[in-house]
C-alpha cells in the first residue's frame, strides 16, 4: 500500500492549470516506469548500482566493432538481460493511461519521454517523442529511420538499413551517442510552444531533457510536478503533488472532466 495522501487542493489547482493552458506538454522520467516494476539505472536498486555504470564509450564501441557489439548484445548479459526481461513483463500503469486520457481530451498536446520501455506507446500515446529511444525498435545511424524489430533481419550481423545501407543499431541512445536530430528538434519545438509543463517522475538531471523546463520557464510556462521526491525543479513549480504518478494523475483527469462539464 502507498503512503500517498490525496491532496484535493493540489489536484484541483493542477487540473485548472491544465484546463487554462493553450499548449500543455509532459516530460516523463524514470519514476513513471518504476511504478510499472522497471528498475531505474541510477540510485538505490538501480541497474548500474548492481552491475556498474557503463564507461561512457558505448557508442564508440559499437562504431569500432558493430558485428561484435551485436553478437554481445544478443547474448543478453548483465544489466541488458535484466532490463529486457523486466521490460518485456512490465505493463503500463494508471499514470500512463491518465496521460493518454489527457491527450485524447485535447489537453496534453505532446509527451517527451526519457524512458526506453515502450510503455507510453502500449498505453496508447500518439503525440510522443522518445528522446532516449525505444528498446523495442531499431534505428539506422545514417538516415535515422526507425524500424520495428521484425522489420530488420538479424541473420547477418551487423544489420544494414534497407533504405540507405547505413548501420542499424538498437534505438536506445547509447553513452556518447548524439540524440537523433529529428527527435531532438521535435522536443525543442514542443518546449518552445508550451505554456504549461507536466513533470512526471523526472528528476531532470540528464541532459538535454533536463534543460527543457528551464527553456520553457524563460517564456513564462507554468509547471506541475508529480514525483515521490523533491527535485531540483520543485521550487519553480506552481503545483507539486508528492506521491506516485499512478495515484496522482487519474484524480487530475477526473477533476478535469468535472470542470469541463460545468456550464461556462
Amino acid at each position: 500500500m502507498s503512503d500517498f495522501t490525496k491532496d484535493d487542493a493540489a489536484i484541483d489547482k493542477a487540473a485548472r492549470l491544465l484546463l487554462q493552458a493553450k499548449y500543455a506538454i509532459a516530460l516523463a522520467g524514470a519514476g513513471i516506469s518504476v511504478e510499472s516494476g522497471i528498475p531505474p539505472f541510477r540510485g538505490p536498486g538501480g541497474l548500474w548500482t548492481k552491475y556498474g555504470e557503463p564507461d561512457g564509450r558505448s557508442y564508440d564501441r559499437f562504431l569500432d566493432d558493430p558485428k561484435g557489439w551485436w553478437q554481445t548484445y544478443r547474448k543478453r548479459e548483465g544489466y541488458v538481460s535484466e532490463l529486457i526481461d523486466t521490460i518485456e513483463k512490465a505493463k503500463p500503469n494508471p499514470a500512463h493511461y491518465a496521460m493518454v486520457d489527457l491527450e485524447k481530451m485535447g489537453i496534453l498536446k505532446h509527451t517527451i519521454s526519457q524512458n526506453v520501455d515502450n510503455l507510453h506507446v502500449r498505453a496508447g500515446s500518439k503525440e510522443l517523442s522518445e528522446i532516449h529511444g525505444n528498446m523495442f525498435k531499431l534505428r539506422c545511424i545514417s538516415c535515422n529511420r526507425r524500424f520495428e524489430m521484425e522489420e530488420i533481419s538479424l541473420d547477418e550481423l551487423p544489420p544494414h538499413c534497407p533504405h540507405c545501407g547505413g548501420l542499424v543499431k538498437t534505438d536506445g541512445v547509447m553513452f556518447g551517442e548524439p540524440i537523433p536530430p529529428r527527435v531532438l528538434d521535435r522536443c525543442q519545438s514542443e518546449v518552445e510552444k508550451c505554456d504549461c509543463m507536466l513533470l512526471v517522475g523526472t528528476s531532470s538531471t540528464v541532459y538535454p531533457a533536463a534543460g527543457f523546463p528551464a527553456d520553457a520557464a524563460r517564456h513564462g510556462a507554468r509547471f506541475i510536478e508529480v514525483n515521490l521526491y523533491e527535485t531540483p525543479l520543485s521550487e519553480m513549480c506552481d503545483v507539486v503533488l508528492r506521491g506516485p504518478s499512478a495515484e496522482c494523475l487519474p484524480p487530475i483527469v477526473e477533476r478535469l472532466k468535472e470542470l469541463a462539464a460545468k456550464p461556462k
